[in-house]
């Protein structure tokens, strides 16, 4: 799984055919029924453009994606989120988090090790503690399609959108995001427990946040893109352990 994952974060374009071939020419003899079992149970998909092939729950609405054309000029316009699955040395766990769109500062983020919603809406809930975007933005999944989480932006008039199913672009920083924080932390310290794991993401986010420059921000972090556009965004955005 963690080769699987390593070559997903470089080729997120990778669906199970490719992924089946890579393996086999690292020397290890998987069919591709195991791989795909593999990248549902890690919630990994092929980000291409394609046909839709299958339906939400009816008890699950999808909304249209809003920011098609439109200019990401100033902090909490735009929050966005994701999930991502995380290899540890004994087993995984996956980690969710919130990103302003404009600064690239983590809002929140919070670590499950299932792929249900609550950790999710927790994260969520922590993020709207310090303030709230005036569109959120996220995949299909549904951990955010559920009532639960769209409820919760509604009732505070954030409006909602989506990806469309399978687009590469539609939601960008964050993959960013997740190839930043996998190459420089969690592939290099190779956490042994969820313990070690939240510690280290505790430490990382912070010095994401507050002291990594961005070239695209001007080499400036995004702590301090965010506040040079007046931001009311927290100075961590962090959970502590």
């Amino acid at each position: 799984m963690k080769l699987i994952d390593e070559q997903y974060t470089k080729t997120p374009f990778y669906g199970w055919p490719r992924m089946t071939a890579h393996l086999n020419r690292l020397g290890h003899g998987v069919n591709h029924k195991r791989v795909r079992r593999l990248l549902r149970q890690m919630g990994l998909q092929a980000i291409y453009a394609k046909p839709k092939t299958t339906k939400p729950s009816h008890e699950h609405r999808i909304y249209p994606y809003l920011l098609k054309g439109i200019s990401i000029c100033r902090p909490d316009q735009v929050w966005c989120a994701d999930i991502t699955y995380v290899p540890m040395r004994r087993g995984f766990m996956y980690l969710v988090a919130i990103m302003d769109w404009f600064s690239r500062y983590v809002v929140a983020w919070e670590l499950s090790n299932t792929l249900d919603g609550q950790f999710c809406l927790q994260c969520l809930h922590q993020a709207m503690r310090s303030g709230r975007p005036e569109i959120f933005n996220t995949d299909q999944g549904v951990q955010f399609t559920a009532n639960a989480f769209i409820s919760a932006l509604q009732e505070t008039g954030v409006l909602v959108s989506m990806d469309g199913r399978g687009r590469a672009h539609d939601n960008i920083f964050i993959e960013r995001l997740w190839r930043t924080v996998k190459y420089e932390d969690i592939y290099l310290k190779e956490y042994a427990t969820g313990h070690e794991l939240r510690r280290g993401l505790n430490r990382y986010f912070r010095f994401y946040n507050r002291e990594r420059p961005h070239q695209s921000l001007g080499y400036r972090t995004p702590a301090e893109f965010a506040a040079e556009a007046g931001s009311g965004l927290p100075l961590l955005g962090v959970p502590v352990s």
